[in-house]
């Protein structure tokens, strides 16, 4: 058996635990309800709701759950979908100043590789700022598809 220490330990644990388990965590509004007993059915609640995602991310994150068994009427997923977009939607980052930015900077922000990253900052260094996504598509060893892609995450001033 437990001794009383462990057992209060273990009672404590729950108590701190159990709101959110129990959906007393998440924002009021339309589809919390139908959220808790969606995402609980597989595991805790405060997985479901730890990532912060546009409403396409949420789409797919839902459809990756119906693929692996979650029960729910289409009327259920479009509730839920409607309020994790909601009231946990993605952060905004910020773009990537294609004419200030680090190398790293533009590696990270724009997924591109190392090489590509300084080939934009030795052309950038050699023929001045760039002022649209056509200057930037001059850049050799740049794929203008990928650029194309990324193109609301970078900025130009």
């Amino acid at each position: 058996m437990f001794s009383d220490s462990r057992l209060n330990i273990r009672t404590s644990l729950f108590l701190l635990v159990a709101p959110v388990l129990l959906g007393q965590e998440l924002p009021e509004g339309t589809g919390r309800e139908e959220t808790v007993k969606l995402c609980s059915q597989c595991h805790e609640l405060a997985r479901s709701i730890s990532l912060r995602q546009d409403r396409e991310g949420w789409t797919t994150t839902i459809s990756k759950m119906a693929a692996f068994g979650m029960k729910a009427t289409p009327k259920d997923v479009g509730i839920v979908l409607d309020y994790l977009a909601k009231a946990y939607p993605a952060e905004e980052v910020p773009k990537v100043n294609i004419n200030t930015a680090r190398a790293i900077e533009i590696e990270a922000g724009l997924s591109l590789r190392r090489s590509q990253a300084a080939a934009l900052i030795a052309y950038r260094d050699k023929n001045g700022p760039f002022k649209s996504l056509a200057d930037l598509k001059k850049v050799p060893s740049l794929d203008a598809k990928h650029l194309e892609a990324k193109r609301n995450r970078i900025a130009f001033e």
